[in-house]
């Protein structure tokens, strides 16, 4: 069943075409029960949907927790990743979807500030907030969230750096007040210390997409669209070799090779499926071994890997996992902000060590040293960066080490 991509929802900016699809109505329950809301969301059992799956009632308690008024709301759509293309989908088909949720997260923590925070590349996102924002602001919903708050609730629509360390919760918050969006060590949180030194919500823009609507069916049928116990939808991001590449709408839970085979028409050119980059290009390699792996945070930890964003680069056989995993830690290197030592200079020093191996000029040490960076780097950086470029070059080289191999005794 889809519930984020279904077509009667995705009216744009049309905030009456919204509303008459269903739209308002998980708002207007949790406007009747605002203590509510934070139970529901725990019993639907929603994680975050940007990378980590943290669950979000978490978050949203720990705000709601901090007194006095000026908090925020911050919807990350900040999406820059390679292989990762959902939240530019709901930004700019579904809107009220989200900023539905958004307004949810508002009430459910006390924060007046709801802040849309975007990739400046998303154009098309970008204009078309801007416009469903400004139907929310004549919209007497606003006013009666407004009133239940205890403050004028205000909906801004703020573009980012572009960067792809904006996306890193205290970056956003950074970005927001007008920085460079430098990620900051935690503790504190933004929950406790976020935009203008305020108790600030951080979520994803899908998480909090489905807030609405978990509202407005209720935890129970909720928990019932995903697979296995595994609660809900997701939406992953097919790229790579696969004949139907695309967003995929699918319960939490589908076996990846449904994903593969059944949703996305199996392998391009008929070549047999060699990997998945799960999640995105920071996570672990999948191989043929893990087709029937249920595609749910829970599942995929159990295998040592991650869920991630939900993109899924599929990799068929002929193609090069040393060529992906050199282009991917490459967009690493080249996009970290220097900030720590470890993660700039060791993410460039794995680059040029790929590239070398790569272009048949290895050196007969290059694949120790790839093991000593992939053993050190994790955990230097401020933020996850290092830590998915060297998940990434451990997990190929642990799975085709026999590649690296190769092209050294070809150099």
């Amino acid at each position: 069943m889809k519930v984020l991509t279904d077509e009667r929802r995705c009216v744009g900016a049309d905030l009456a075409a919204w509303m008459a699809a269903g739209g308002g109505e998980g708002l207007e329950r949790a406007l009747a029960e605002p203590a509510g809301i934070i139970p529901a969301i725990e019993a639907a059992g929603l994680r975050g949907l940007g990378g980590a799956g943290f669950p979000t009632h978490h978050k949203w308690a720990a705000v709601a927790a901090r007194p006095g008024p000026g908090k925020w709301v911050v919807c990350n759509g900040n999406e820059d990743e390679p292989g990762t293309f959902k939240d530019r989908f709901l930004l700019s088909r579904t809107p009220h979807q989200v900023i539905e949720g958004a307004l949810v997260a508002a009430l459910a923590v006390g924060a007046a500030t709801v802040v849309l925070y975007v990739n400046p590349r998303e154009e098309a996102a970008v204009r078309v907030l801007r416009e469903a924002v400004m139907q929310w602001e004549a919209h007497p919903l606003l006013a009666r969230l407004s009133a239940a708050i205890g403050e004028s609730l205000r909906l801004l629509v703020v573009t980012g750096s572009g960067l792809y360390i904006g996306g890193e919760e205290t970056a956003a918050v950074a970005s927001v007040m007008g920085g460079f969006p430098f990620p900051t060590l935690k503790p504190p949180f933004p929950a406790e210390r976020g935009v203008e030194g305020a108790p600030t919500l951080v979520n994803n823009v899908e998480t909090l997409a489905h807030a609405g609507q978990i509202l407005r069916g209720g935890p129970e049928w909720y928990r019932g669209l995903g697979l296995g116990g595994a609660p809900g939808t997701k939406l992953f991001s097919l790229s790579g070799d696969v004949l139907r590449p695309g967003l995929h709408e699918l319960p939490m839970g589908t076996p990846l090779r449904s994903l593969v085979f059944e949703h996305g028409g199996g392998m391009l050119g008929g070549k047999a499926f060699k990997a998945v980059f799960t999640g995105g290009p920071s996570n672990t390699l999948l191989t043929a071994g893990d087709l029937d792996a249920p595609l749910d945070f829970d599942s995929l930890r159990a295998r040592g890997s991650r869920l991630g964003t939900g993109a899924m680069i599929v990799v068929g056989e002929g193609t090069s996992i040393l060529r992906k995993t050199a282009e991917y830690v490459a967009f690493f290197a080249a996009n970290s902000c220097g900030q720590c030592p470890p993660c700039k200079i060791g993410t460039h020093q794995v680059s040029r060590i790929l590239e070398r191996i790569e272009g048949g000029a290895g050196r007969p040490g290059d694949l120790q040293a790839l093991e000593n960076l992939a053993e050190l780097l994790p955990g230097s950086g401020r933020c996850g960066l290092v830590d998915g470029a060297a998940t990434v070059l451990a997990s190929s080289l642990r799975t085709f080490r026999a590649e690296y191999e190769g092209a050294l005794r070809r150099g």
